[in-house]
């Protein structure tokens, strides 16, 4: 997304999206960078990110894998590796990700350009963030969260609803299901408005052992303007 224009599209894996945008400012991602080896202390990002959103939204931001865990050949393998090394059960919800953390990671570690302009971002944070610091009210996975989420984006960057529009005609659910463009959106949001001024939780982030930040990258706007309507923090009242 760039002065004005826009672009959409589905990548097979990681390595063809930095081959294909290595020279922006920024890819954020909603992938987690930066993991523990081993220890039962959580990210520090991922405590951070579930005290701003608070219940129920802070039910979405789960543990990250430890690193050794990556290369687990099952469910069952991975989650007994991170209980060893870090004392906790992996979740089916990090284990579906476990291939793209590995891919990210991979691609990290071998070419360090790419860490300082992939950074790690959590949807949810960007709409609390987006949203002068308050999280949103409904799941997104529901028709109230789904408009809650569109018009807050409609509001930050006028067109938001179209693009949308025309992202779900174009690409079959199979592919990419309405929450993930309103996902994907609010990053390519965040990142055009907070070009060189992103914040990160926490402020200062922790290294993991290969100096990766374990940081959580989000762009907090100022109040929302009023507008008729609308209630006062700028999202319509559902």
């Amino acid at each position: 997304m760039q002065s004005g224009a826009w672009e959409a599209g589905v990548e097979r894996n990681f390595s063809q999206i930095w081959i294909r945008w290595q020279q922006a400012d920024a890819i954020l991602v909603d992938i987690p960078i930066g993991l523990r080896d081993s220890g039962c202390e959580k990210r520090l990002c991922d405590r951070e990110a579930r005290r701003a959103l608070g219940p129920p939204r802070s039910s979405s931001v789960f543990p990250a894998p430890c690193r050794p865990s990556l290369c687990a050949n099952g469910y069952r393998d991975a989650s007994r590796i991170n209980e060893r090394h870090t004392g906790r059960r992996l979740s089916r919800q990090s284990w579906a990700i476990t291939r793209k953390i590995q891919e990210v990671d991979d691609l990290l570690q071998s070419h360090p350009r790419a860490r300082n302009v992939i950074r790690e971002i959590h949807p949810e944070v960007l709409f609390w963030a987006l949203n002068c610091g308050k999280p949103m009210h409904h799941n997104k996975r529901t028709e109230d969260g789904f408009n809650e989420r569109l018009k807050l984006l409609e509001l930050r960057y006028p067109g938001s609803e179209a693009i949308s529009a025309s992202v779900l005609d174009t690409f079959a659910r199979q592919e990419v299901g309405r929450d993930d463009v309103l996902d994907a959106l609010a990053a390519a949001v965040a990142g055009k408005l907070g070009r060189g001024s992103l914040r990160s939780l926490p402020e200062h982030p922790e290294l993991d052992s290969t100096g990766l930040p374990m940081e959580i990258v989000y762009y907090r706007c100022e109040p929302c303007p009023k507008r008729p309507g609308r209630a006062e923090n700028g999202v319509p009242r559902t």
